[in-house]
């Protein structure tokens, strides 16, 4: 090798403390940018009953509760009114991105219908479009009249009447 070719590969490959922290630096910013991409990733969410693969179709009309409980297992919820219910709830929903507020995406309320008997007397399957999203645990509680701002009271404690 020539001097000149070798003076070339010095330059195009150096060597020495400057240019190992170089390449430090530069792994350890792609290193960076891989972790803040990595936690803007979106998720999903399953929430209540998980329903067995072919739990509905193992249960006819006609069936006991007991068969009903094996099957599916203890409901989300039972009414007793007019006959008793089994509601098994689910919900699924997702964020796009890790720092927003979760989306609903899908809702389902499998209601099994009992007669006197105790038999299945109907199935209902609801989803979300059968619903209204409320929310369960509200942080805040709504009052009735106005809203009076934070300078009234000093007002009314102010005036002479």
């Amino acid at each position: 090798m020539t001097e000149t070719s070798q003076r070339q590969l010095r330059a195009r490959f150096p060597r020495g403390p400057a240019a190992r922290w170089r390449g430090l630096r530069s792994v350890a910013a792609v290193a960076l940018v891989c972790a803040a991409l990595g936690a803007c990733t979106g998720e999903q969410f399953q929430k209540g009953y998980i329903m067995p693969p072919g739990a509905l179709e193992q249960i006819p009309i006609g069936a006991s509760q007991d068969q009903v409980l094996i099957v599916m297992g203890t409901p989300s919820t039972v009414a007793t009114l007019n006959g008793e219910v089994f509601y098994y709830i689910s919900q699924r929903s997702s964020r796009p991105v890790a720092f927003m507020n979760q989306r609903v995406v899908d809702q389902r309320v499998i209601a099994i219908y009992f007669d006197n008997n105790r038999q299945v007397k109907r199935l209902a399957n609801y989803g979300l479009q059968d619903g209204k999203i409320f929310d369960f645990v509200s942080r805040t509680t709504a009052t009735s009249g106005q809203e009076l701002s934070y300078l009234t009271p000093l007002f009314k404690l102010l005036s002479f009447n």
